[in-house]
């Protein structure tokens, strides 16, 4: 199983699609990566040389991914917070922001909200 960036990445997948399974890799980096490390991104997980493994942890190491983005993530979103901004005082409260649809959208933060 190939291991990059402390994820395993699942074996019967493409490399192109396999390589989005890290956090902080979507398609379009799994594919510029893939490009520079000379990988084709059509070949399976479980095809790959260790030596084209060795090149994509190499072109992705130059990138925050997992555990350097989530903490960098939630330190933006604790300055906003402590700077008493708008968008920090909607995270606080667990609101949308914005200027997003109260009623409709975005229902995964609270509960079902009735219609006034």
């Amino acid at each position: 199983m190939a291991r990059i960036a402390g994820i395993n990445i699942p074996m019967n997948k493409h490399v192109g699609i396999g390589l989005t399974h890290i956090f902080g890799v979507g398609r379009t980096r799994a594919l510029e990566s893939c490009a520079a490390a000379g990988v084709d991104p059509a070949t399976k997980v479980k095809d790959l040389t260790e030596a084209e493994v060795t090149a994509l942890r190499a072109q992705l190491s130059r990138y925050p991914l997992e555990g350097d983005l989530r903490r960098e993530v939630s330190m933006n979103i604790k300055r906003l917070m402590d700077l008493g901004t708008w968008r920090g005082i909607r995270h606080a409260k667990a609101c949308r922001s914005a200027g997003s649809v109260r009623a409709t959208n975005a229902r995964t933060r609270k509960a079902r909200a009735s219609r006034p």
